[in-house]
C-alpha cells in the first residue's frame, strides 16, 4: 500500500517540467513582489529533489511518504527564502533545507543509537521545552532561555541538545550534481586570533557591566553562568540554598539582573553615539 502511493505521488509530479537558471530567476523575482503562483511553481518544479533524497534514507524504518511529507515543509520553506541575488541555482540553496526537516523528523521518530532512559527524558523535556517557547516567543530559544525555564544549568542544556543527532555518512553528496559531501560543510570551530580577541573583549564589557548590579545579583549571574570555567554552573535551586532564598526568588533577580545589564549597556551604546556625533 505504501509503495503504491509512493509510486503514484511520483507519477503525478512529473506532470511539472524542470527549470532552467533563467526561470528560476524569474519566478524569484515575482515571489519577491508577492506573487503567489510563481511561488507555487516554483515548488512544484522541485518536488522531484525531495524524492531524491528522501531515497538516501530509503533502509530506514520511516515510511518513504513520511519523509517527503517532511522534506515539502522544508522546500516551501526554501521557496519562500530563496532569492535570484544568491547566485546559485534553486535545487543546490535547497537542498540542506529538505535535509534539515527530514532529519528533525527521524531524530523524533528514530534512534540510531540506544540512549540511556534518563538522557531520552532530558531530550523529550528539552525538545518540548524548546517547541513551547518559541510558540511564546516566536524565536528559537537560546540554552540560558532553557536552563531558565526548566531550571537546568547552561551547560546540561548544551549536553542535551549536543546529544541530539542524526546518523548521516560524512560521504552522502549532495548539490545540483552531487559535486559536493556532507564533510564538505563540517564548519572549523577552533576560533582565530581575532574572534579569540573580540571574545576577550565582550568578556570585559559583561564583567563592567556586571559591576553596575547589587551585589546580591552579581552573584547570581556569576554563579548561573560560570564566568570563571572552573566549576560546575548552578541550577536555580543551588544558588537559593547558597543565598538562603528560594529556586523563585533567583529566577526573578536573574531575569532583573539581565535586564538592567542590557538597559546599562544601551546607555553606554548611547553615551558613545554621542561623544562620536
Amino acid at each position: 500500500m505504501e509503495n503504491d502511493i509512493f509510486y503514484t505521488y511520483v507519477s503525478e509530479i512529473k506532470a511539472y517540467k524542470l527549470l532552467t537558471a533563467e526561470e528560476e530567476a524569474d519566478l524569484s523575482r515575482k515571489i519577491a513582489a508577492g506573487n503567489e503562483t510563481a511561488r507555487k511553481n516554483l515548488i512544484n518544479s522541485n518536488l522531484r529533489l525531495v524524492i531524491s533524497i528522501a531515497k538516501k534514507f530509503a533502509d530506514s524504518n520511516i515510511p518513504i511518504m513520511d519523509l517527503v511529507q517532511e522534506g515539502n515543509i522544508g522546500l516551501i520553506t526554501a521557496a519562500s527564502k530563496y532569492n535570484y541575488s544568491f547566485n546559485t541555482r534553486f535545487s543546490t540553496y535547497a537542498y540542506s533545507w529538505i535535509m534539515q526537516y527530514m532529519l528533525r523528523y527521524m531524530h523524533t521518530k528514530a534512534s540510531f543509537i540506544h540512549l540511556p532512559n534518563r538522557k531520552k527524558e532530558m531530550l523529550r523535556c528539552l525538545n518540548s521545552a524548546r517547541s513551547y517557547l518559541y510558540q511564546k516567543h516566536g524565536h528559537e530559544p537560546s540554552c540560558e532561555e532553557l536552563a531558565l525555564y526548566l531550571d537546568m544549568s547552561v551547560e546540561q542544556v548544551r549536553m542535551g541538545i549536543n546529544i541530539s543527532y542524526s546518523v548521516i555518512s560524512l560521504d552522502t553528496t549532495y548539490g545540483e550534481h552531487d559535486e559536493m559531501t556532507v564533510s564538505d560543510n563540517i564548519p572549523d570551530l577552533n576560533a582565530g586570533p581575532e574572534e579569540k580577541s573580540m571574545l576577550g573583549v565582550k568578556k570585559q564589557e559583561v564583567r563592567k557591566l556586571m559591576k553596575t548590579l547589587p551585589e546580591i545579583e552579581q552573584k547570581v549571574v556569576y554563579h548561573r553562568y560560570n564566568f570563571d570555567n572552573d566549576r560546575k554552573t548552578k541550577t536555580l535551586r543551588e544558588i537559593g540554598e547558597l543565598l538562603g532564598v528560594s529556586a523563585e526568588t533567583v529566577r526573578q533577580m536573574e531575569m532583573r539582573a539581565i535586564q538592567r545589564m542590557k538597559i546599562s549597556a544601551a546607555a553606554t551604546r548611547e553615551r558613545e553615539i554621542l561623544l562620536t556625533a
